[in-house]
């Protein structure tokens, strides 16, 4: 039998560029702006799992490092230990002092986690964006695009099909339509959800 290697590629690294805007367009043109050397040095962005908080500090991490900035970033500050509070108000103030540049997200507003109270009000003082999950119409637009720029022809019912039964997250959506794109290209079939349905329950290579 013709060896097959469907191989579902991990995510590609987490960009501004693909972060998918859904209804947070302003928190994305602030935190650019900031980068790009604005006069905003604080952020603070916060909403529930799967919003894209980690995605865009990985994202502001990267473009730190390769444009030297002094950034400073902190996700998930609710989960801080009170040392762990101590050394990041420590940084704020360090990094107010010498013109550098924080960005940190948690589960809420930062004077409703429980946090120490200087560190709750410093992250008040900056721009605070709540950062809203995409919509399945938003997830199902999104996979539609992507496969548009891999000239894939992705029927409704597979995207339906994958909101409904697989991981949720964009990422994981993303890899699975990948490899469902390689499987494709390599059988010479169209995509389908049948085909779909084999692409999960068959092992790496068969």
């Amino acid at each position: 039998m013709k060896q097959l290697l469907l191989d579902i590629q991990p995510p590609a690294l987490p960009s501004l560029d693909n972060f998918v805007i859904g209804r947070n367009a302003e928190a994305l043109h602030s935190l650019k702006a900031a980068i790009n050397g604005g006069s905003q040095r604080f952020i603070y962005l916060w909403g529930a799992a799967g919003s894209g908080k980690t995605h865009l500090l990985s994202s502001a991490t990267e473009l730190a490092r390769v444009a030297g900035l002094n950034l400073v970033c902190a996700d998930n500050v609710h989960q801080l230990s009170d040392e762990a509070q101590i050394s990041l108000f420590n940084s704020y103030n360090q990094l107010r002092e010498s013109g550098g540049l924080l960005i940190a997200s948690g589960i809420a507003a930062p004077t409703q986690m429980g946090l120490r109270d200087d560190l709750a009000t410093r992250l008040a003082w900056g721009l605070t964006y709540q950062l809203h999950p995409l919509t399945d119409d938003e997830k199902a637009q999104a996979l539609r695009t992507h496969a548009k720029e891999r000239g894939m022809h992705l029927p409704d019912e597979v995207i339906d099909y994958c909101l409904r039964y697989l991981r949720r997250d964009l990422p994981n959506l993303m890899a699975t339509l990948n490899a469902l794109d390689v499987w494709s290209l390599t059988t010479k079939k169209p995509v389908t959800v049948p085909m779909l349905k084999k692409l999960l329950q068959l092992p790496l290579e068969i």
